[in-house]
């Protein structure tokens, strides 16, 4: 598979950004819901794995960037146009002198008319339901794996610090051997 990044790049000002970089956003939610996973027990037994049913969630906001693993999250309460501004300026100021061609799913609000798109930031898309082109969905798997494996939290505070405990403990070898496919590296 080939993928090609097809834009009008003529009035990137060199000057003005220090480098160009290929980002892959999406955005997971993280919550009081759980699904039992396998685990190890002592052979005969059943594994007791506790489980709860409340639906509380904060969301993810995510980019990666496969090339060199640098990342930016930002975890918000809400699924929305106005969540996604946050974020994109959040990416903004993380990467000031950088222009970000930033590649997102079709979600109604990354499209929103009132989406605020920092100067240096161009919104790509990939082709709709094409989850498996976009990587940083295996960073979700990632997280889910290290901290929400057969876990009951007792507050959603809880949940928030150790999705922000586990998110910090991604580096960025991590991040590029999980987002790092040939197709997109050839690319640079």
């Amino acid at each position: 598979m080939k993928a090609t990044v097809e834009s009008d790049f003529s009035d990137l000002n060199r000057d003005k950004y220090k480098s160009v970089r290929l980002m892959f956003q999406d955005e997971a939610g993280f919550g009081r819901i759980n699904k039992p996973k396998y685990c190890w027990c002592k052979k005969g037994t059943r594994p007791s794995v506790p489980c709860h049913h409340i639906r509380e969630y904060r969301y993810v906001y995510g980019a990666v960037e496969p090339l060199t693993g640098e990342s930016c999250f930002v975890v918000i309460p809400h699924c929305n146009t106005e969540s996604m501004n946050v974020f994109l300026e959040e990416l903004s100021n993380t990467f000031p002198r950088d222009k970000i061609i930033l590649a997102c799913d079709g979600a109604a609000w990354h499209k929103s008319g009132s989406l605020k798109i920092p100067e240096n930031i161009e919104l790509i898309f990939i082709p709709p339901y094409t989850p498996e082109m976009n990587p940083i969905e295996q960073i979700w798997k990632e997280i889910r794996k290290r901290g929400f494996k057969n876990e009951v939290f007792q507050t959603l505070q809880k949940v928030v610090d150790r999705l922000c405990d586990t998110i910090c403990s991604l580096s960025k070898e991590t991040i590029k051997s999980i987002t790092g496919r040939d197709w997109i590296l050839s690319c640079f």
